[in-house]
């Protein structure tokens, strides 16, 4: 039986939300737009076919009951989480589903099962998915130092749920593993409620690689490729390329065979990402599972000519994925870089109001965003203001523009990351596509060093 989706709440702001509305035109559906106070002017109100305030505290997105409250309101027939926010909430999930609107995206029942980075590993260790040695749960102080001394150091403290690189810390020893806990666990405890911490191996020089997949309501599940995400500060991503410049047919089709493995295992519906870490040795690991749309989304659609956001449409009214295969041969090479409203030295947010925006005018080049004169970026949210994704028949033709396209991108009233990005994508590292998850931390602090500035 398909649903069809008339009305759809998108509980979101910024570019995602402006993205999402894009797509409803595309399909034919009313898009309803909610929003902050600090938000009434924000482009995606101005673009949504009926926008609902959702009051004067700027962190109303993370109120589940209004925001429920509004969408049955608004009579809305399904609702969009986009990513951030309460994108992979389960009790946001629950509650939509229990209004009899259409969540778009997995089981409520699938996301409170994943939420746990460290079930996930469980989860993936019984099926025969590769994991990182470490231990299979949350664990205390006194369980970390035991495993700890198991698979050796350094070892990597992470917070069970939540993500954004909170809580992450690397002991390279017993004595920091004693200190470093308690800290990770508080920070952890202030982000995410209930969540707590599990160690695992530090392995150095890894790359991060993540497939996309998509899986509908009647057993299909199909991977549409990798995206490579290691240019990373604060274990952050940065910049995002498909296909990656280091995987192999070889390893695609195993990463491919691990990905839809877990997903059929655990019965998953709608887009996801199953993310990896590559080792020196060229081993693979599997880190973790997001449930939801993803930042980097669009350097998939540039390579596959897929529009992810109109399949987990599709998916959630209960069509059968008309994409029946994997895809392993793409068209091209693209880049996403991740602008940032910011001081580019030091890597501080900036606020304030645009007063002027100039988009460059690039051959294929994309940029997501919900910029416009007058409008204002607050402090309150991720300083990410828009994403600039260039395609090119090959990986360097695709960097180049994309260098192109970020030198005429010019943004006035608030500093941007936008030289700083110029300047990592200038890198021999990236040109030769010669990196890992460290590069960028290494980059920044040679840069501070010599007190070098973004030009």
């Amino acid at each position: 039986m398909v649903d069809r989706i008339n009305r759809l709440l998108i509980a979101n702001r910024g570019e995602i939300a402006v993205r999402i509305i894009k797509t409803c035109r595309k399909l034919g559906i009313e898009a309803i737009a909610v929003y902050t106070n600090v938000d009434s002017d924000a482009m995606h109100v101005k673009l949504a076919d009926e926008a609902y305030s959702l009051g004067s505290d700027p962190y109303g997105y993370l109120d589940i009951d209004k925001i429920v409250s509004v969408a049955k309101k608004a009579n809305a027939d399904a609702v969009h989480p986009g990513y951030g926010f309460l994108s992979e909430n389960a009790r946001f999930a629950k509650a939509v589903e229990d209004s009899g609107m259409i969540w778009i995206g997995p089981k409520w029942s699938v996301i409170e099962l994943l939420e746990s980075k460290s079930m996930v590993r469980s989860i993936a260790h019984s099926i025969g998915v590769p994991i990182v040695p470490g231990s299979l749960g949350p664990v205390t102080l006194e369980e970390a130092r035991k495993i700890a001394e198991e698979i050796g150091f350094p070892v990597l403290i992470k917070a069970d749920r939540g993500g954004g690189g909170r809580g992450i810390r690397v002991a390279n020893s017993l004595d920091e593993l004693e200190r470093l806990f308690p800290i990770a666990l508080k920070e952890v405890e202030t982000s995410f409620k209930g969540s707590k911490l599990y160690i695992e191996k530090f392995l150095p020089k890894v790359r991060h690689i993540e497939i996309q997949i998509l899986a509908d309501a009647h057993g299909n599940v199909v991977a549409l490729g990798e995206r490579e995400c290691s240019i990373q500060r604060r274990y952050q991503k940065v910049i995002e390329e498909a296909p990656s410049p280091i995987i192999t047919d070889d390893d695609r089709r195993k990463l491919y065979e691990y990905a839809i493995k877990f997903m059929k295992h655990v019965k998953y519906v709608n887009a996801g990402t199953i993310e990896f870490i590559r080792d020196e040795k060229g081993n693979f690991y599997l880190i973790e599972v997001n449930k939801r749309i993803q930042v980097e989304h669009p350097v998939t659609e540039a390579i596959t000519g897929i529009d992810i956001v109109e399949q987990q449409i599709k998916i959630a009214e209960g069509r059968e994925l008309e994409i029946k295969d994997s895809i392993y041969k793409f068209n091209g090479h693209a880049i996403e870089a991740r602008v940032y409203a910011e001081d580019p030295d030091r890597m501080l947010p900036s606020p304030g109001k645009i007063m002027w925006v100039r988009f460059p005018n690039t051959k294929n080049v994309r940029i997501d965003h919900a910029l416009a004169p007058g409008v204002d970026i607050p402090p309150f949210y991720d300083p990410m203001i828009a994403k600039v994704i260039a395609w090119g028949s090959t990986r360097e033709e695709a960097r180049q523009n994309l260098v192109n396209a970020l030198s005429n991108f010019e943004i006035s009233g608030i500093k941007t990351s936008i030289p700083l990005l110029i300047e990592i994508l200038s890198t021999k590292e990236f040109i030769d596509g010669d990196y890992d998850t460290l590069f960028l931390g290494r980059y920044l602090e040679q840069r501070r060093s010599k007190g070098v500035s973004a030009k």
